[in-house]
Formats: structure tokens, sequence, C-alpha cells
């Protein structure tokens, strides 16, 4: 059944999915890349023509706005993430519509040999009569989360047109860089000034998460000895060949991403690059608990350490930095957003379903650093991939969400 909202989130995801804003995590600058800045002043433009208060682009670019309160409350804000996960093609989506899904395989004008079938994307099987979004096969299509900026823009937009729905000051705030954990600036958390929020960030109706993954990155750099390959007996020491034996000393039937579910943590070797003088291997460590994660960093050390034992000509450096914690350690302690969410959509008549998230969001460095931020669902399915795929009528559910958590803040 449509919505009074499936248009507009519709024509929302089907532009801001056109726009690229593919983050990079070579780039030292904030946002990481300029394109994120297309999109960002898109949202700053259409934030102030629907109305909204003190909207404006941080120096850190994020794109900040207000809607006043219409009733006492506190603060609550709500959050997105523009950018675009840099692992697949991101330029030149062509998002796609299929309207009334009829259950069978999805297939893609671009690429032929893809299909998205039910078989292998089981949710898919129960979006009977739903709208359905897709890139064109030879992209990823930006749900992830572009279905969250969507739905707070549309949420945004009716609670402006509509004063007489009791809210308090809702703070909105749409953020670069989270796909490569560097969405939360510093001075984000003040100039938010929100008393908790909520990324819009999360998969199928109904999930309200508020643990996640803690998770450092890691970078291994390996320096060898250059010699002429055809003088090179008993000189060269290629650090590529080192390289490739650090990947394979780690385990690999029990702690990567392809072997773990659930509440398992990872190494994830995420890529590989040099030449045979040096190299650099960068690597995501993940795991639900603080110990199990020092252990993981614990493990790459050692293994890096053997490696250079055996090669005593060589040198390898492993710097291990912290990315984001469990947001648990902090919102266990004060459950209070969680269960407003968690109220706000039984009213929707969904039970709601807590899980705890493979991965992190902006509410993860939030919650760390003052602001409690749960995880809402959007959702949007089999994303970072050619695959990718949302149902209109699912993001209509959160948008009523998101106004369902606004009216009930103004009777906290």
């Amino acid at each position: 059944m449509r919505s009074d909202f499936d248009t507009e989130l519709e024509q929302r995801l089907v532009r801001y999915c056109a726009v690229d804003t593919q983050s990079d995590p070579d780039s030292p600058t904030s946002p990481s890349t300029e394109i994120q800045y297309d999109l960002l002043r898109m949202l700053e433009s259409e934030l102030t023509e629907i109305g909204a208060s003190d909207v404006r682009i941080t120096d850190y670019g994020v794109v900040l706005a207000t809607l006043p309160g219409t009733a006492e409350g506190p603060t609550i804000g709500m959050l997105a993430h523009v950018d675009t996960a840099p692992a697949y093609n991101a330029t030149g989506v062509k998002p796609v519509v299929h309207r009334s899904y009829n259950g069978g395989d999805i297939t893609f004008a671009d690429a032929p040999e893809l299909r998205l079938s039910p078989e292998t994307s089981p949710y898919l099987g129960e979006k009977l009569g739903e709208d359905i979004i897709t890139a064109s096969g030879t992209t990823l299509l930006g749900a992830d989360d572009k279905a969250g900026v969507a739905i707070i823009m549309t949420a945004a937009r009716h609670l402006l047109a509509n004063p007489d729905i009791p809210h308090g000051p809702i703070r909105i705030a749409f953020t670069p860089d989270e796909e490569i954990g560097r969405g939360v600036d510093p001075r984000l958390p003040k100039d938010f000034g929100a008393d908790f929020a909520y990324t819009f960030d999360g998969s199928k109706p109904g999930e309200i998460e508020y643990e996640s993954f803690s998770a450092d990155g890691a970078v291994v750099r390996i320096t060898g000895v250059a010699a002429h390959p055809g003088w090179a007996k008993g000189k060269l020491v290629n650090a590529l060949h080192l390289a490739a034996k650090v990947i394979d000393t780690l385990p690999q039937q029990t702690l990567t991403p392809e072997t773990t579910e659930g509440r398992e943590g990872f190494i994830h070797v995420t890529d590989m690059r040099g030449s045979a003088a040096e190299a650099e291997i960068r690597f995501i460590l993940r795991d639900f608990e603080r110990d199990g994660l020092a252990a993981k960093g614990a493990l790459l050390e050692r293994v890096c350490a053997v490696v250079a034992a055996g090669e005593p000509q060589a040198r390898i450096d492993c710097t291990i930095a912290p990315q984001y914690r469990n947001m648990r350690y902090w919102l266990e302690d004060d459950m209070t957003p969680v269960e407003l969410a968690r109220s706000a959509c039984r009213e929707l008549g969904l039970e709601p379903n807590s899980v705890a998230i493979r991965g992190g969001t902006d509410g993860s460095r939030l919650t760390e650093m003052g602001v409690p931020t749960p995880n809402v669902f959007t959702g949007m399915q089999e994303i970072h991939g050619p695959l990718e795929w949302v149902s209109v009528q699912d993001m209509a559910l959160a948008v009523n969400m998101a106004l369902n958590i606004a009216k009930a803040g103004a009777s906290t």
C-alpha cells in the first residue's frame, strides 16, 4: 500500500543517489572528497527552501539545521551520512525504480548477468507489490545512506509544513566520510547541540540498534631491499613477498569477515599496494568487546614480528589506530533514547528488534563523545555492491518512525 510519503521519498532518493559522493580514505581533507559538497550544498539549499532554521555547512563539511520546537521537550538530533563506500564503483549511478515488485528475479540493464533474487536476498521475497529501487548494475546504489538522507528530509518537510504536530526542537545533521570512519569531527557534538540523537542508517523495519562493533584500523608498512632482478641473487628482499606472507600467516578460516557472523569479530585486509622495494597493507580490526579487539591487534603485531624475524634485512612496521567503540558501553547506562525509539516503533505496529551491528555508525562516535545516538532502520539491503536495493515502502515506515520519535520527545 502506498503512503503519502512514497512519491517524495522515491524522487528524493533517485535525485540524491545520482550524485557521486564517494569518500576517499587516502585523502587528508574533511570532507575527504570535494564531490561530497555537491550533495551537501544541495541539502543546504533544500533545507532552506522548506523553512528550516540555522541552516549552514560547517568548516568540516557537515550540514546542520534546526526544526524549531512546537512544544516543550528535549532537543533530539537526526543524522544521516552523504558519502558512499569507496570499496565499489559509485560513479555514474543510474537509479532504477521497479514498481509493484512481482516476486521474481530483478535484472539490471547495464549488467545482464546480474540477478537480484529472493533466493540470495530472502527479505526481497517479502516485498511483493512494493516499489524497489536499485542501480543499473555497474555501480552501488548509495541507499547507504542516502535512504537515511531522504527519510530525514521528508520527515523534516512534513514537520515544518504541519506546525500543529507537537515536538521539541529537532536538530538535523548530514555528515561526510562516515564510510571511512571520519564522519564525526570533534567539534560536532557542541555544534549539533542535541540532548540525544538517532542515526537513520539501519536495515530492516523494526531494527533499533544500540550496540556496534568496536573498531581499529591498522597499517603494515614493509621496507624490503631493492635490487636489479638480473643481479638480485642474495641481495633482493621483495616487500610484496613479505606482505603476502603476513596475510597468509594470519588465520584464514576463523578470523576473516567471510568466516564469521553474529558476535564474532575479525581481522580484514582491505587493500595492499606497493612494489618489490616497499609495500603497505591496510586492515580493519573488529570486535564487540575491548579485550577481543586488543587481542586481534596483538595477533597482527605478533605475525608481523614473526615475518620480520625470518628476514632480518627487511623492516616491518605495524601501526594500529582507534576508530570507534561499541556504543553499548555508554547507552546501557541510560537507555532513554532506545526506549523512546522502541515506543515509537510499536506505534507503527512493528515489534522493535535490537541486534548488534556488525559495523559502526556515526552514532558510535557521537555516543562515545557524549551524545547518546542509537541507530534506526531505513530499509536498505545488500549495501556496498551492485545488488544494493531498498523498498520505498520501508523508507516510508522510517519516515513515520522519525515523526513518532519527534512526537514522543515532546511528551518526555
